[in-house]
């Protein structure tokens, strides 16, 4: 009687014991799953974060650049390189006589000397001569002009041809020179260093003749 007792007691102790067992197992099995079940949209989440702001970084930085290349269009460099037209009160302007003898008109020669920057002429200058009779426009030859960059410091030259006066009377009488540089409006007056009258035309046209600027003596370089 007391042995059957011994034995129904182990068998319960090993019982007892086993469904421990299992349970404690299924526990931690449990315990275990939501783990790694929060482990994983962690991860992902992460990935997508590095990646997000890998894509950011490219964007921002395609942005820069584009906007650096605009910047640097050079627009300035070529508005620099260019030459202003030289301006009257940038120039200093006188004339003298340089009739050749043996040339069948008398000359005055007009320089220009710029004493300002560098800047850029072409054309014919305007040219009256004040008289006894009013004002007298120069008519152009209708030669080329040319056009240059006179440097700072530089003169440039330009002729005045009129005929002698032979008719043995007074003639027209000239008491001033008018000049205006090419492509100005501001005029200098300068004296009359040539022969003191013209011969009357009798066509009422001008005598006088201007040559571009650059086309006597040296000028232009």
């Amino acid at each position: 009687m007391y042995g059957n007792r011994r034995k129904a007691f182990l068998v319960s102790a090993v019982l007892v014991g086993g469904a421990m067992l299992m349970t404690a197992c299924q526990d931690s099995d449990a315990d275990a799953a939501p783990g790694s079940s929060s482990a994983a949209p962690a991860g992902q989440e992460s990935a997508d974060t590095a990646t997000g702001g890998d894509q950011s970084a490219d964007q921002s930085g395609g942005k820069d650049t584009a906007s650096g290349s605009a910047s640097g269009s050079g627009s300035d460099s070529s508005d620099s390189g260019k030459v202003a037209t030289c301006g009257t009160d940038a120039l200093e302007i006188t004339a003298k006589d340089n009739t050749i003898d043996g040339d069948p008109d008398l000359t005055v020669v007009v320089t220009m000397k710029n004493t300002g920057a560098d800047c850029a002429m072409s054309g014919y200058a305007g040219v009256d001569l004040k008289t006894n009779a009013g004002s007298l426009s120069a008519k152009r030859t209708g030669q080329e002009p040319v056009s240059f960059t006179l440097k700072s410091g530089k003169s440039v030259y330009f002729p005045i041809n009129y005929p002698a006066n032979e008719t043995g009377g007074s003639g027209m009488r000239i008491t001033g020179l008018l000049v205006t540089p090419p492509n100005e409006t501001k005029t200098v007056t300068l004296q009359w260093p040539g022969a003191a009258s013209l011969p009357l035309s009798e066509n009422g046209g001008s005598p006088v003749k201007v040559g571009p600027v650059g086309s006597a003596g040296q000028g232009g370089a």
